[in-house]
């Protein structure tokens, strides 16, 4: 492949007029106390804190990493892209906690990718020449450190950790394909190949232990989990509760296995940090335990609720009781007597009203006899990470109902539905579909769960379909294809490619970016390991990519245009028809000078004919133009969407059919559009994905503890285009997001704090937390301004400062007004509505 250089220069560094700075990485809790800290951290100075504190708390390894290396000599590699080894003999000259380290600069983790991914493209000929190479290496790593893509977190988490580092580790059960003869191996190792896929469809079979059954799904997701990765699977082929076993035994049903499978994705993080583990549980519309599935989320949430409203219900009625125990007024030997302690029985008779168990009402009493004079009953909240929830079940994995045309048609017609037996196929039980659409609706509203995936449209617009259905999805939803197939995603920021003076979208760099990212993604297909052999041989077989944009939101605001607008929804059009057209067309030229995917040629017919449909779309044809769709897509409005992206549209996808149907194509698929939660953040995108801004300030909670302020920063442009005077935008701003200081604040300034005995270093601490700070009483948490100081200068006693959500600033006489203005102020009020 040649590759042209648009973003660097030769012998220039691809960070050319970059200047990178260093700062620190804290990660806090609501409450101010401090998660972890890093103390170095070298990013390009224009990155945001948020990026900045994504990449060291994250994406940085943090261990491991030797001080000195030495190349690793290997014939027909140029030197400066041969591998790093560990340098022993200079490791052995340095004291021992010196020998290794964490990454700490960014450069160091864009290295390491792009190095990476250009050594194993070089091996296996995607390059034409050295300088091909070269190109394509500073082009990557100018697009990285200027946030212009990012690939998934799993490449963060392992990609180049072998090349640049020689770190590896003994082998985890993975699987690769060697690229030299076709052949699955077992992995020797665990970093030589990376885990580069963040997206993955397993298979599940209706047998307990053997491989490819149930607790076998437990092993290889684990496997997933622990690099960074996710996993979805339709379960409708486990048999229903009460079906017959070959024993003579009656299932125990769907359910109780969801169960095990969610206690055991809880268990881990993904990556082993702060990310969640991501699973997809997909059931099919007509399994017996359709009904149980839908309600599971919701009737979880709904012991969620029990148990905080109870714990505190029980927490507050039982140390009434102790209190009434200890009542100076009655005699003391008749104070534990209901029938003589009248403030006793009351007590007793409002936690019996309140369902509280006789057991606690007379433990309590008892400990008052032995002479305690209060009782710890531990409370809970409906925090996410918090204990109720840790408690009920369901909480580690996105829910989908598969559902067909056939069933939207029983809906729309109120006709009745069969559900099957999973063992012989028998109707097991006849309901109305329109009954088991409510319940979807309700469980839903509920608690969000569980979501929808229409089965025969995503099967009609199947690439390969002569291989098999397509059943599953990852755990986003947006890669669907065969089972035990895996994808790598990558996603392009489109700001980036937006012309800040002019505010023309910059379609050349669009599409010279589209490529490359196509072929990073390709050659991550060609390094990569899998966690099964199934897995590592189709994903071999059909080389299936993802290739998307992030912050769709952003530009419209930019632009303008309202995000649910037509003229909206053509730029959507045009910008994705783009990015889709030239990856097939790169496609189809890596086809050219590598061959097409294995299994091409059995689908040839299909695929020709799903390229031929997304033609026609980017063409805005009428509804009878496509071939074999059951469900129109809504084409680009040939009117709304602006004339440049159009005519480029067209010309790509004239392209990529055209070199389709000369060379086929090296990848069955090729886009996606991910929700980039992690990746758009480091990118600072502020919307995701193609969905809206759902709030102008967001707070992102990470698992293992910390959370995230995130400002919208493209609110003053917005308003800019749409006519406000600066000084307009900046009052909006203030209302919206805060100023961030109590200089000028209403009802606190800093006068009346240091009348109340603040000193400066404490204010100093507190002005400091105010511009990341959701919430004024964050900023004066205890762990803010020192529990020392809150004792001895505020005089408040240790059941304040312990006591979590404790308001200091109610503590020192300041009203519930007071602080709710001061909070609008300094915090911000979250929205423009109702600003200046």
């Amino acid at each position: 492949m040649q590759v042209e250089r648009r973003f660097t220069a030769e012998k220039s560094s691809p960070y050319e007029g970059v200047a990178f700075e260093t700062r620190s990485s804290e990660i806090k809790n609501i409450d101010g106390s401090l998660v972890r800290k890093i103390e170095k951290v070298v990013v390009p100075s224009f990155w945001s804190q948020v990026a900045t504190d994504i990449m060291a708390q994250k994406y940085f390894r943090k261990a491991g990493v030797p001080t000195a290396v030495k190349r690793k000599q290997e014939k027909g590699v140029p030197a400066w892209l041969q591998r790093r080894i560990p340098d022993e003999d200079a490791l052995d000259q340095m004291p021992e906690d010196k020998r290794f380290r964490g990454e700490e600069d960014a450069r160091e983790v864009f290295h390491r990718l792009a190095g990476c991914w250009t050594y194993w493209g070089w091996k296996h000929g995607y390059f034409n020449s050295d300088e091909d190479a070269k190109a394509y290496y500073e082009e990557m790593c100018y697009m990285l450190a200027h946030q212009m893509a990012a690939p998934n977190s799993p490449q963060w988490f392992n990609t180049g950790l072998n090349w640049a580092y020689g770190i590896d580790g003994p082998a985890q059960g993975h699987f690769y394909v060697d690229p030299d003869n076709g052949e699955v191996r077992k992995s020797e190792t665990a970093y030589e190949h990376p885990q580069p896929h963040a997206c993955f469809i397993q298979s599940i079979s209706d047998d307990l232990v053997n491989e490819g059954g149930i607790m076998d799904l437990w092993v290889r997701e684990a496997r997933l989990f622990k690099y960074g990765s996710g996993t979805g699977s339709n379960f409708s082929s486990l048999r229903a509760e009460g079906e017959a076993l070959s024993g003579g035994g009656r299932s125990s049903g769907l359910m109780s296995f969801l169960k095990i499978g969610d206690r055991a994705a809880g268990a881990i993080k993904s990556g082993g940090t702060t990310r969640r583990a991501a699973k997809m549980v997909i059931v099919n519309a007509d399994h017996p335990d359709i009904e149980k599935y839908v309600s599971w989320k919701a009737r979880e949430e709904q012991k969620v609720c029990a148990l905080v409203t109870g714990s505190i219900i029980c927490e507050r009625r039982l140390n009434e009781i102790m209190t009434a125990c200890h009542d100076t007024s009655v005699e003391s030997a008749d104070r534990l007597d209901p029938k003589k302690n009248t403030l006793l029985a009351a007590a007793i008779k409002d936690a019996r009203r309140d369902a509280v168990p006789d057991n606690y009402i007379f433990r309590v009493i008892q400990f008052a006899r032995q002479g305690y004079d209060q009782i710890s009953f531990e409370t809970y909240t409906t925090d996410w990470d918090s204990e109720a929830y840790n408690t009920v079940s369901g909480q580690n994995s996105n829910n989908s109902v598969r559902v067909t045309d056939e069933f939207m048609d029983a809906v729309h017609n109120d006709a009745p539905w069969h559900l099957t037996s999973r063992t012989n196929g028998n109707i097991v039980k006849t309901i109305r579909a329109r009954e088991l659409w409510d319940q979807i609706a309700d469980a839903a509203w509920q608690c969000a769960d569980p979501g929808i995936q229409f089965d025969t449209t995503v099967n009609d617009w199947h690439t390969c379909p002569n291989d098999g259905r397509i059943n599953g999805s990852n755990p986003c939803s947006e890669y669907m294809f065969l089972d035990d197939t895996a994808c790598n995603l990558a996603s392009l920021n489109l700001m980036k490619f937006v012309n800040e003076d002019s505010g023309k979208f910059l379609t050349d760099n669009y599409v010279h970016a589209a490529r490359l990212w196509t072929i990073t993604l390709e050659i991550s297909v060609l390094m990569a390991q899998f966690p099964s052999w199934n897995i590592a041989r189709l994903s071999y077989d059909f080389r299936t990519l993802g290739l998307g944009y992030a912050n769709l939101g952003t530009l419209l605001m930019v632009l303008g245009l309202p995000y649910d607008s037509d003229e909206g929804r053509a730029w959507c059009g045009a910008l994705t028809a783009i990015l889709t057209g030239e990856a097939y067309r790169t496609s189809a030229e890596l086809s050219g000078e590598l061959g097409p995917f294995p299994r091409y040629d059995n689908n040839t017919d299909a695929m020709l004919r799903v390229i031929r449909n997304h033609r026609r779309a980017a063409y805005g044809e009428g509804p009878e133009a496509y071939e074999d769709l059951r469900t129109p897509p809504v084409a680009i409005n040939q009117d709304l969407a602006p004339a440049d992206l159009l005519e480029r549209a067209h010309t790509i996808w004239d392209s990529a059919l055209k070199m389709g149907e000369k060379h086929g194509y090296r990848n069955a698929q090729v886009s996606v559009i991910a929700p980039t939660g992690t990746i758009g953040l480091l990118m600072d995108c502020d919307t995701t994905g193609i969905e809206p801004d759902f709030s102008l300030v967001k707070f992102k909670t990470l698992a293992g503890g910390g959370s995230f302020k995130i400002i919208n920063k493209t609110v003053p442009l917005a308003l800019q285009r749409l006519g406000y005077a600066d000084s307009e935008i900046k009052e909006i701003c203030n209302y919206a997001q805060g100023h961030g200081t109590l200089k000028g604040a209403p009802c606190v300034t800093i006068t009346s704090l240091k009348e109340k005995g603040f000193t400066d270093e404490v204010i100093q601490r507190i002005e400091e937390a105010l511009p990341s700070a959701f919430d004024i009483n964050y900023a004066f948490s205890p762990w803010q301004i020192g529990e020392d100081f809150c004792r001895e200068v505020l005089g408040l006693a240790p059941e304040v400062i312990n006591t979590p959500g404790a308001s200091i600033l109610r503590e020192i006489g300041h009203s519930r007004e007071e602080i709710e203005a001061l909070n609008d102020y300094v915090c911000g009020t979250m929205t423009v509505e109702g600003a200046p």
